[in-house]
């Protein structure tokens, strides 16, 4: 198993950045191909990005692509995803998940997840 725990989240006006962490506790985390969600008040869990064990290869949503980055650092057991030229509709609680196979879009894919951080943007 792992326990994941997000961090970073906040308030940040729109255009602004910001940077979330998964911290990753428990079985090798270089065994784990990792993903963002997120999701907004009466809306269903979203997919934003998935790395996969190595970092090799990454996909990001439509809604997010050239404006944020997910990257891992094995050594240190955590994902990250960097946000920049937030916008209003960024506004969600952020997840993150992992599976100990290859990556995926889908949240069902999914085996753990953390509690999620929120971040809000406003206009």
């Amino acid at each position: 198993q792992v326990q994941l725990v997000e961090f970073g989240g906040g308030l940040v006006q729109a255009g602004g950045s910001l940077r979330l962490s998964c911290a990753a506790s428990g079985r090798t985390f270089s065994s784990y191909a990792m993903a963002w969600f997120r999701q907004a008040p009466g809306s269903e869990r979203d997919f934003v990005a998935a790395i996969s064990r190595n970092g090799n290869n990454i996909f990001y949503a439509d809604a997010v692509k050239g404006r944020f980055t997910s990257s891992r650092h094995n050594a240190k057991s955590t994902v990250y995803l960097q946000m920049n030229s937030l916008k209003p509709e960024d506004t969600a609680v952020y997840y993150c998940a992992a599976d100990p196979d290859v990556i995926s879009r889908a949240a069902l894919h999914y085996d753990y997840w953390g509690q999620g951080t929120q971040v809000t943007v406003s206009s």
